[in-house]
């Protein structure tokens, strides 16, 4: 059911002064990224693939151990942007409608109104996704493939920024549903979180120590720094970073490489060639470049493609795993210069 503390409606009031010139996407990114990480300590990779998936205008599917920051992730950058955010906790007896809204009887003015549901909102925290049935989880798909939902056969369009961050832990734990293939492949990203390194954990506890824990900076006391308008002109941004026809093909080869090969039931599609261009360009723009790098490709290569590859039963059973067989993809094909 929706959080009772995830952001109001309506929209929170803009920033004094948002009429003053913006700063450029690369100083804009450099806030962002600042702000985050005073918050979610020793999780910088997860914090630039959680902007790359924004800048993309794509949805992630953060996994990883309880505790380890993945929704605190997810609200702090909502605070920062001056975004809603609502969280939904997911649970086996959890319904579609609960997701989406739906049509309710008023007694008073003897008509339906729509109750909206929490994918109404900027950016949706679907926590725990993997302990709902696939039923419930495909109740996504419409909302996070054309920004839009269907209540009754009327459709309803969603923020122009709308984002579903869905959390999952490790397959393996008790009670979890892994999510079917075609919903995987519509998530941008599939951000793998591990504990923080020994100096973030330290300084971790000596925050709590002190009375100041992470989620304490939440309440109040994260200012925004850029609003709705600012994270749209920043994904405009991104028309402007060239790839060049070397790297291009370096990419295709990428994906190409993973289809029909021997580990492999199956590889990735198109989506995911596309998608792979998309978070090598916002990576560039992260990095304040306006062209994109091999060492671009590579950093993104596994989880833009690694949860779209379906490996054979030999291979599961030999242990392999989807970021193996990319190493070894990558191996096998030259880099350009």
């Amino acid at each position: 059911m929706p959080d009772p503390e995830s952001s109001p409606e309506p929209r929170p009031e803009p920033l004094p002064g948002a009429a003053e010139p913006r700063p450029d996407a690369r100083s804009q990114l450099k806030l962002l990224f600042k702000g985050v990480s005073r918050v979610v300590l020793g999780q910088p990779k997860v914090i630039e693939q959680t902007l790359i998936t924004l800048l993309c205008g794509g949805h992630a599917l953060l996994e990883g151990v309880p505790g380890t920051a993945k929704t605190l992730t997810v609200r702090t950058i909502a605070a920062l942007l001056n975004c809603r955010s609502k969280r939904i906790q997911f649970t086996p007896d959890l319904m579609p409608a609960d997701i989406i809204g739906t049509n309710t009887y008023n007694l008073q003015t003897k008509a339906f109104e729509l109750r909206q549901g929490p994918i109404f909102t900027d950016f949706v925290i679907a926590d725990e996704i993997n302990r709902t049935p696939a039923k419930t989880q495909s109740a996504l798909l419409e909302a996070m493939s054309e920004q839009r939902a269907t209540i009754d056969g009327v459709s309803h369009e969603l923020s122009p920024v709308f984002t579903v961050f869905a959390t999952q832990n490790p397959v393996e734990f008790e009670g979890t549903y892994p999510l079917p293939e075609a919903q995987q492949d519509r998530f941008l990203m599939k951000i793998k979180i591990d504990y923080p390194p020994l100096d973030a954990e330290r300084a971790l506890l000596q925050a709590v120590d002190r009375g100041d824990p992470p989620e304490a900076l939440l309440d109040g006391r994260v200012e925004p720094v850029l609003g709705v308008e600012d994270l749209l002109a920043m994904r405009s941004a991104l028309a402007g970073v060239r790839v060049e026809a070397g790297v291009l093909d370096y990419m295709l080869k990428i994906t190409r490489a993973t289809r029909g090969h021997a580990l492999l039931q199956m590889g990735a599609g198109p989506r995911g060639s596309m998608n792979l261009l998309k978070a090598a360009k916002a990576r560039a723009l992260l990095a304040g470049r306006d062209f994109v790098s091999p060492d671009d490709v590579v950093a993104v290569v596994e989880p833009v493609l690694g949860h779209r590859l379906v490996l054979t039963a030999e291979a599961e059973v030999s242990g392999e795993h989807a970021a193996g067989v990319l190493r070894h993809v990558l191996d096998g094909i030259d880099v350009p210069r």
